[in-house]
């Protein structure tokens, strides 16, 4: 039997930035991420360690 994928939305989304928000799947061996506006419109899917890499250079990029 095949699952859905749970997607969430970040937890730093609120009210006033809901219109600009993404969306993360635990997919079988990978993360998935959609725009939260068009979520039929297909998503990203990458290994967990280049979501990893994704998520320590956006963090590196939020410090410069």
């Amino acid at each position: 039997m095949t699952t859905s994928p749970l997607w969430r939305k970040s937890s730093r989304s609120t009210e006033g930035t809901s219109e600009q928000c993404v969306e993360l799947a635990q997919l079988p061996n990978a993360v998935g991420i959609r725009d939260s506006k068009a979520p039929g419109a297909g998503h990203l899917s990458l290994t967990p360690r280049a979501f990893a890499d994704l998520l320590a250079q956006v963090k590196m990029d939020s410090l410069s």
